[in-house]
């Protein structure tokens, strides 16, 4: 027992230090690109400057800037709700003998953020693309702020789906029924993988509206980090994404009614 509470407090300060130093770099890549301001677009909006290229700096960097700012923040916004399972596999591995669950566990971590870590290079030059279309074409640039509205919507819609509700479980049964928790480091690393691909499928709409609103939006990722967080670990978790998902729904209305001059 004493043990156990031992590491349990190891696991909680070294969880809660990558946390701060994350959201702290986080924190101040946001202020840097507010204080570089944005491109004043068509409609009002201003683009933020994370798809562009600062002077002297070559596109290769500039994807590797990017990518930095993305694995802070994605650690900031996931861990709040990737430590428990983690510490949950820590347990059941612990249960079995072993006695490098520690280095184990962290294996599945880094599994886990190697996932999300792709998805940032492919989003890099799909925003760099659309940046581009939105500056040389005035349409498309005035049409972006009704299509927020209609992400928002969507992502709204997509909290009521069966296919939510299924990654939503599995994610919240994690480790999960039928997998063998086999304690080598193959099996840590595959079982890390495994629920990054499951967080993706379970918050792809929160996440979409993370990058309709801007990626380097704080407001933006402490709203998507709170709704991600409660709906995975609070207790009627199914109930919870569908009041996500209805707050959502009315923002995309509101958002879309307002870019269209109806509301």
């Amino acid at each position: 027992m004493a043990s156990e509470r031992a590491s349990k407090h190891a696991f909680c300060a070294v969880s809660a230090l990558l946390f701060a130093a994350s959201a702290a770099l986080t924190t101040l890549w946001c202020a840097s690109m507010s204080a570089m301001g944005g491109m004043p677009m068509p409609d009002g909006w201003t683009m933020s400057m994370v798809w562009m290229r600062m002077p002297g700096q070559t596109w290769p960097g500039a994807a590797a800037s990017f990518l930095a700012m993305w694995v802070a923040m994605m650690v900031a916004m996931m861990l709040p709700s990737l430590a428990p399972i983690l510490w949950r596999y820590h347990q059941a591995v612990g249960t079995r003998g072993v006695t490098h669950g520690g280095r184990l566990t962290t294996l599945v971590g880094v599994g886990y953020f190697f996932v999300w870590t792709i998805v940032g290079m492919a989003a890099f030059p799909v925003g760099v693309a659309l940046a581009a279309v939105e500056m040389h074409e005035p349409a498309m640039a005035r049409a972006v702020p009704v299509a927020i509205g209609v992400v928002v919507l969507i992502a709204g819609a997509l909290q009521f789906t069966a296919w939510k509700a299924r990654h939503l479980a599995c994610w919240r049964q994690a480790p999960g029924r039928g997998h063998t928790l086999s304690a080598d480091p193959g099996a840590a690393w595959r079982h890390g993988v495994r629920l990054g691909l499951l967080c993706t499928y379970s918050c792809a709409g929160l996440t979409a509206i993370l990058m309709a609103f801007g990626v380097m939006d704080l407001r933006a990722m402490a709203g998507v980090t709170a709704a991600i967080t409660i709906e995975r670990h609070a207790p009627a978790g199914e109930r919870v994404a569908r009041a996500i998902g209805a707050a959502a729904v009315a923002a995309g209305l509101l958002l879309v009614a307002r870019s269209t001059g109806l509301g």
